[in-house]
């Protein structure tokens, strides 16, 4: 798989595909941009070698980037006039689609492909695997970072391995679950995904009481905290409440806090919720990496190949 570094961008259109679906509160302001600041180092790079920058992202909800777009600016030591930004991939339909048509109209708009989104590379969109077919492509340096730590860890972890999985949609995470209870001691599971749950593994581990399958209860935090006191490496992905909601955050916030507590463990975590739950409860810098990606980090460490990986070539080896 090339890196960022194995191009001369001078002159060259780069396309980079970022990942800026970060959280926005009611009048649009952003609550949290760690996505943001992650990826600047890649279009710094790009902009003092004289590139021609054109950044691409989706937001969740069908919203324009405007906001998002003016948060980049701010963060950019050089000069922005070399940068042209799209909007929301997602508004086009096609992207979902991983359509041809659509990939082609994208690369046509540059020489060569960065991905910087790690947090998209388990989704089979246009953006992620179908414009690298038409343009020599590569990853960012955040991308690179990712792989680097998570490639790492996966090769090299200590036992007691716990995962803490949380979330709505059972879909998404179901065959995930499934893996980490072949690889990890201890599966927690919270969020609404609990609820979902058939599997009967004794290293599984399931709400025993919730608050309207909102927020995990008194006694599931106690269990919950013991087995992470035991941890030697802990991933963590999804809250296990709506933490957003302050009558839902205990749950979520006791689990961050018994986490943090243990320094004799590997501690990741990943995802645009628990960033943002980490930052509510200012424990992020208690962990030792902070993934940008929540599914793409499981199904990474799961074993599973990740398409936006396989797109850039990160298997063929």
């Amino acid at each position: 798989m090339k890196t960022l570094k194995d191009f001369d961008v001078k002159n060259k259109r780069v396309l980079v595909r970022c990942d800026f679906n970060i959280p926005l509160d009611e009048k649009e302001n952003i609550t949290d941009d760690f996505r943001i600041r992650q990826t600047i180092p890649t279009i710094e790079y790009l902009l003092k070698n004289e590139a021609k920058v054109i950044l691409m992202s989706h937001l969740a909800g069908n919203r324009h980037l405007n906001v998002i777009w003016e948060r980049v600016k701010k963060y950019l030591k050089t000069d922005t006039k070399e940068v042209v930004f799209l909007d929301n991939l997602r508004l086009d339909e096609r992207e979902k689609e991983n359509s041809d048509e659509f990939a082609k109209e994208l690369a046509s708009l540059g020489d060569i492909y960065i991905n910087d989104a790690f947090g998209v590379c388990h989704r089979k969109h246009t953006s992620v695997i179908g414009i690298p077919k038409y343009l020599p492509s590569g990853a960012g340096f955040l991308l690179e970072k990712e792989i680097k730590v998570l490639s790492k860890l996966l090769k090299d972890f200590e036992h007691p391995l716990v995962a803490i999985i949380g979330g709505i949609k059972i879909e998404s995470k179901a065959k995930v679950i499934e893996r980490f209870l072949e690889k990890a001691d201890y599966v927690l599971i919270g969020g609404r995904i609990s609820e979902q749950i058939r599997n009967k593994s004794n290293k599984l581990y399931i709400p025993v009481d919730s608050k309207d399958g909102f927020d995990i209860g008194p006694k599931t935090v106690r269990i919950f905290s013991e087995i992470i006191k035991k941890a030697r490496t802990i991933l963590w992905a999804g809250p296990v409440g709506k933490f957003e909601i302050p009558l839902y955050e205990k749950g979520t916030k006791q689990i961050a806090e018994e986490i943090s507590k243990n320094d004799k463990a590997f501690k990741i975590a990943g995802g645009g919720d628990t960033i943002f739950a980490l930052t509510k409860f200012r424990l992020r810098d208690k962990f030792d990496h902070i993934s940008t990606g929540g599914g793409a980090m499981l199904q990474f460490l799961s074993g599973e190949e990740l398409p936006g990986l396989k797109a850039l070539g990160y298997y063929d080896n």
